[in-house]
């Protein structure tokens, strides 16, 4: 029985010893086995294995891919304007051992730190050799593939392999955005005053083109018109003249009852003319007792028996067709109260 009690407890120490003899690795980590501080086994691939108890310290490091944002840094262009510019960077341990000489028993975080130092001095070499408009323009991916390949050139010696840097923010310093907004602000202002002072040179020739077609259009306007009434005038002095050619007296006659109309029914018409005035000669014809019936007659028989008297003269040529016919138009119209 007390041989009984003392081999439990040494059972349960030996399984304890065995135990802690053996490790495990992960596929997302390396392992380093130490003794004594120095790197006894590398283990890079996934399964189990074993180290000497009480001797061998398991040191573990991720394999995967991690990141590392930067702060905020402020570079100089060549074209000496100052941009604050942040970076990502993504970076993996390829040499577990190098890796450990290198940052010593702070691990990780002392690698991101030296790293990210690493990767603001290669930011600042690139884009200190190139104006700030290529830091905006497409020639950024050629400057962050130009970074990426400094970081890795110099992160090789702490057993690390960088992947891939970028830039996730480029912007002006806040002292120069004040100053940088007025500039692009006077230069819209400049490029909107050129665009006023051409649309008005332009609206300036249309509207001259415009004026000039109008004066063109209406001088044709107005002479095509003057064309039409002179020929409207031509026609109707000569339906005047056929008129007067066919019956003189009728002719007359209406020109004069067209000017009775005119002169007698205007509204407050005046007129001050002698009763025996030539203008009355077919009103005083209109006589019921026949009394101006017959001294018209008999003064028509007196024109005839002058004309039958007086020696015979070659007939004049007749009169042109518009005196006759305006001759009683143009006389003044007696007054509307006589």
């Amino acid at each position: 029985m007390k041989r009984l009690t003392l081999l439990i407890p040494a059972a349960i120490i030996a399984a304890a010893i065995a135990l802690s003899a053996m490790f495990i690795v992960d596929e997302r980590e390396n392992v380093l086995v130490l003794r004594f501080g120095q790197v006894e086994q590398i283990r890079t691939d996934p399964g189990l294995y074993f180290r000497l108890p009480f001797f061998d310290q398991v040191v573990r490091y991720d394999s995967r891919i991690l990141g590392l944002q930067s702060q905020p840094l402020e570079v100089t262009p060549a074209d000496d304007r100052r941009l604050v510019v942040d970076a990502f960077l993504r970076w993996r341990i390829s040499d577990v051992q190098q890796f450990r000489q290198a940052v010593g028993t702070e691990g990780v975080r002392a690698a991101q730190v030296r790293i990210e130092r690493i990767l603001n001095a290669a930011i600042r070499q690139v884009l200190g050799s190139v104006p700030s408009n290529a830091v905006l323009s497409e020639d950024r991916t050629g400057l962050m593939n130009q970074i990426r390949d400094v970081s890795r050139r110099e992160a090789l010696s702490l057993g690390v392999d960088v992947i891939d840097v970028r830039l996730t923010r480029t912007d002006l310093p806040e002292q120069n955005l004040a100053a940088t907004y007025a500039r692009m602000r006077a230069e819209r202002e400049r490029e909107a005053a050129d665009e006023i002072a051409r649309g008005n040179e332009a609206a300036q020739r249309v509207r001259a083109q415009a004026d000039r077609t109008v004066v063109e259009l209406v001088s044709s306007a107005r002479r095509d018109s003057e064309i039409v009434r002179g020929e409207a005038d031509a026609q109707r002095n000569r339906i005047y003249a056929e008129a007067f050619g066919q019956d003189p007296e009728f002719f007359a006659f209406s020109r004069s009852l067209t000017s009775y109309e005119r002169a007698l029914t205007g509204a407050n018409t005046s007129m001050v003319l002698s009763p025996d005035s030539d203008f009355f000669r077919f009103l005083r014809q209109i006589d019921p007792s026949g009394t101006a019936a017959a001294d018209q007659a008999a003064e028509d028989q007196a024109r005839a028996d002058a004309a039958a008297a007086a020696p015979a003269e070659p007939e004049p040529a007749p009169a042109p067709a518009e005196a006759p016919a305006e001759a009683p138009a143009e006389e003044p119209a007696p007054a509307a109260g006589n």
